[in-house]
């Protein structure tokens, strides 16, 4: 029976009944050592049992938290028959996680994506209840995998609890229920209940601070002698408390406790043959059963709880736990479990053993566990023998933190790598790993010097591939030397690149020799990564869209989902540009989940780039100052560029210019990104009557638009020129341009411009077409402080517009949105969940929701709708 814990057991029995009702949720049970989350996990298993539910168990175990997928095993292994039914990719993840298919190269999430679509299925045949108990164990390839799932549980039938103590095991955007100390009545009924005498009670409850192990425990103790130490934590007094009870037991019973607990996994065979090279057995086990602390049956050996096991392990000297992990590293059944010992049972440098820990480190990163294969190859480098080796260990090392996700480990691993480089022979795979890590925090600069400082001291064609990732990272932080000097570098070693030059001469405003060479890198590089973002400079909008939208196709199809929030953060971005709002929301939305997953924070805040924009057109000003407040320095100027277009569209037209010209100026300035807000500029200067201040970004303007020959900024251009000479042909034959397609937005902008200009020259007949089609794309893109100048441009000439309405869309959030279009073209659910990352039932769900917002009542209507 539990006691206190009614609000706890009310927040879990709502979960399960919302899972029954065919709803999924997920929990997190949050609190210290002994407060009893066990026992809530076990009311819940029972109820749900009793009510039909099939209840999924794991539990991580301290010693195998370095053990690649170990927590994950526990969950497949009884559903093995159940893998063939996934999509092939995704049941290789999961068969891969077995050790029953060893096939290399998916990406780490799509074991995520597997184990979502795996309890899906299982809801198929009725709800599921999983539970996740000591989450703070878990190894993080099992965690990563099972948090992915649970945060895309939504109309399954599903219901996840993990239990996890107050440290380790974050799970943001979850939510947390923390259960409460006993107050003093439940404290009295428990203690009751284990037959202490009223006369110790008070004092128990007082020592034990209402926390329930801690009242079982400290009242056995009374029983015995007084519980000293009362100055320690109540979870280390429990702690105290087991040692002591430890240390009454016969050395042998000791040396098999420790056995069990430095095992870890229950294998009672293994455990016994361990314990015979020892000289212990099974029978030195029966004083541990006796005093309560263990429970062994032929299905293996348990400790009562987590912190005997703890306190078994922690109470033995430093020799006898060599010793132990030795003779379990000799009779382990597979490579990868004698890797996990090994190095708990080596002191000393041995060449051997850090052989065989870099071996079982590869087959983890194969396996995309790649926090597991990190500490594999580290480990390997503190027992090797050979520098050199054990450079490239800790780069390997570095490289997979970075792909785990953690680039504050991998910038370390890589300078405690470059602690062992010998002066003046930089290694080229540490070199580019810690780049990496340095850009992923924000220490753009750093990375771009050291790429530079390293490549004169490589072989050519690292050198080389050192200059290209150097030149792209100093083109984002505005660093006109650094790209120059990456561009005659490459040059000279006889490898000349025509991104590096043409971005070389871009920094120097010589657009006329610059921009074709991006185009000819764009129309020719096989380098999906960079011909995006070269496609994203020269403003090819058609072009970077379609490269992007088959790059994420390329990565759903493979489940390379841990490559998505930059494919996406592009394809949001020519979405926007292209007036689609609302699909930009969605690619926004799926990059910033997926990126929350592999947690790439400083990733967020560059996809959130986006959002400022739309944010900034919408006129939200509270939103669009959040996010672009939050641009970290190689975005710096799209921040200021989003600011100042706000500005602008709220009337502010001194602070957007002030801004504007400063961005040109100040650090981390990008040139693409300040001439896309030039006509921002030119404007705000004109509406301040100060056209000398227009003067120069209208010349670099009209120099970009020329030397990029695209239609959409040859007709920006005119606009402003417009804007600035008075000049009526200008806007036409900028309509005429706007006409061949791209950016609705500033093709509004045109009309709009045109319309007053038309207003002010007594005009107000012809005014009122353009001033009615810019309404209409305003209206549409949510642009309300460019509807509102519309609409008064509109009444200057005698008419009262309409209201617009938003399109039937625009009541869709963005996941009902991706999922009615692609519904709309014949998609199947399941297809759909596998394109999303969803499951099916999600999917159906999200149409279900849909339907009624659009009109319709099926797919085959879905159809005939205009989604645009």
């Amino acid at each position: 029976m539990l006691y206190g814990r009614s609000t706890e057991q009310a927040e879990l029995e709502g979960l399960i009944t919302s899972a029954r009702q065919g709803h999924s949720g997920a929990l997190v049970v949050r609190g210290e050592a002994g407060i009893g989350k066990t026992a809530l996990l076990d009311w819940a298993a029972g109820g749900a049992a009793a009510l039909g539910l099939r209840v999924l168990r794991v539990t991580g175990i301290e010693p195998e938290a370095d053990l690649a997928f170990g927590a994950l095993t526990q969950l497949l292994w009884p559903l093995q028959d159940r893998l063939d039914a996934l999509p092939g990719p995704q049941a290789a993840a999961l068969k891969a996680v077995l050790g029953a298919d060893l096939a290399r190269g998916h990406d780490r999430f799509l074991t995520g994506l597997a184990v979502l679509t795996l309890l899906a299925d299982l809801a198929e045949e009725g709800p599921v209840l999983c539970l996740v108990d000591d989450a703070q164990w878990l190894d993080d390839a099992s965690a990563e995998p099972l948090l992915f799932a649970a945060r895309r549980l939504a109309a399954e039938g599903v219901a996840m609890v993990f239990a996890t103590r107050e440290d380790g095991f974050a799970a943001p955007g979850l939510t947390e229920l923390r259960p409460s100390r006993l107050d003093g009545r439940s404290a009295i009924s428990l203690l009751a209940e284990h037959g202490v005498a009223p006369v110790l009670r008070e004092q128990v409850i007082a020592e034990s601070k209402g926390n329930p192990l801690a009242l079982i425990e400290f009242a056995a103790a009374r029983r015995g002698r007084a519980a000293g130490q009362p100055h320690l934590r109540v979870a280390d007094r429990v702690l105290s408390s087991f040692r002591a009870q430890i240390g009454r037991l016969p050395e042998r019973t000791r040396l098999m406790a420790l056995i069990a607990a430095a095992e870890g996994r229950g294998d009672l065979p293994l455990q016994l043959k361990a314990a015979q090279a020892l000289g212990v057995g099974l029978d030195d086990l029966e004083e541990a059963e006796r005093a309560g602390l263990m429970q062994v049956s032929e299905s293996g050996v348990a400790f009562r709880h987590p912190l005997v096991a703890t306190a078994a392990y922690q109470g033995a000297a430093l020799a006898r736990r060599v010793a132990v992990h030795r003779a379990l590293a000799e009779v382990a059944e597979t490579a990868d479990c004698r890797a996990h010992h090994l190095p708990a049972a080596t002191m000393e440098p041995d060449a051997g053993v850090a052989a065989e820990l870099a071996a079982a480190a590869e087959r983890a990163a194969s396996r995309t566990a790649y926090v597991a294969a990190a500490r594999l190859y580290e480990q390997a480098a503190r027992l090797g023998t050979d520098v050199r080796q054990q450079v490239g260990w800790l780069s390997r090392a570095a490289a997979c933190a970075l792909s785990g996700g953690h680039p504050d480990q991998a910038a370390a691993l890589a300078e405690r790598a470059e602690s062992l480089v010998e002066p003046g022979l930089p290694d080229a795979e540490l070199t580019m790993a810690r780049a990496a890590a340095m850009f992923e925090l924000g220490e753009e600069e750093q990375a771009v010097h050291l790429l530079q400082e390293r490549a004169d001291l490589a072989d050519p064609c690292q050198g080389a591939a050192m200059l290209r990732t150097g030149a792209t990272y100093a083109w984002f932080t505005g660093d006109e030397g650094a790209v120059s000097a990456a561009a005659r570098k490459l040059a000279a070693l006889g490898t000349p690149d025509p991104m590096a030059e043409g971005l070389s001469h871009l920094m120097r405003a010589d657009y006329a020799r610059g921009l074709p060479l991006l185009v000819e890198f764009l129309s020719t590089s096989s380098d999906t990564e960079r011909a995006l973002y070269t496609g994203m400079i020269i403003g090819d909008d058609a072009t970077t869209m379609a490269l992007a939208a088959a790059e994420a196709a390329r990565c759903r199809e493979n489940g390379l989902i841990g490559a998505l929030p930059q494919v996406l953060q592009i394809l949001a971005q020519t979405q926007v540009w292209a007036g689609l709002h609302r699909d930009a929301e969605a690619s926004v939305a799926e990059a910033v989940g997926i990126a929350c997953d592999t947690g790439l924070q400083q990733r967020i805040a560059w996809i959130n780039g986006v959002s400022a924009r739309i944010a900034a057109i919408e006129g939200d000003e509270d939103r669009c100052r959040r996010l672009a407040g939050e641009t970290p320095g190689a975005y710096r100027a799209t921040g200021e560029a989003v600011l100042g277009l706000l500005e602008l569209s709220l009337g502010d037209h001194e602070s957007a210019l002030d801004r504007l010209e400063a961005a040109w100026s100040g650090p981390g300035r990008n040139a693409a990104v300040l001439l896309s807000s030039a006509p921002d500029q030119i404007e705000a200067a004109v509406r301040l009557a100060q056209p000398h201040r227009a003067q120069e970004p209208l010349r670099r303007l009209v120099a970009w638009a020329d030397a990029s020959r695209q239609p959409w900024a040859q007709a920006v251009a005119l606009r402003c020129r417009a804007l600035t000479s008075d000049d009526e042909s200008l806007y036409l034959e900028a309509l005429r341009l706007h006409a061949q397609g791209g950016r609705p937005f500033e093709r509004a902008r045109t009309q709009l411009l045109h319309g007053e200009w038309l207003r002010r020259a007594r005009r107000p007949g012809d005014a009122r077409a353009p001033l009615h089609a810019a309404m209409e794309t305003f209206a549409r893109l949510g642009a309300a402080p460019w509807v509102e100048r519309a609409r008064s441009e509109l009444h200057a000439t005698g008419e009262t517009p309409r209201a617009a309405h938003p399109a039937p869309v625009a009541e869709l959030t963005p996941q009902e949105l991706h999922v009615v279009r692609l519904a709309a073209t014949g998609h199947s659910s399941r297809e759909i969940a596998a394109q999303l990352f969803l499951s099916p039932r999600t999917v159906e769900y999200h149409l279900y929701k849909a339907y009624p917002k659009l009109g319709v009542s099926s797919r085959r209507e879905l159809s005939r709708l205009n989604l645009a």
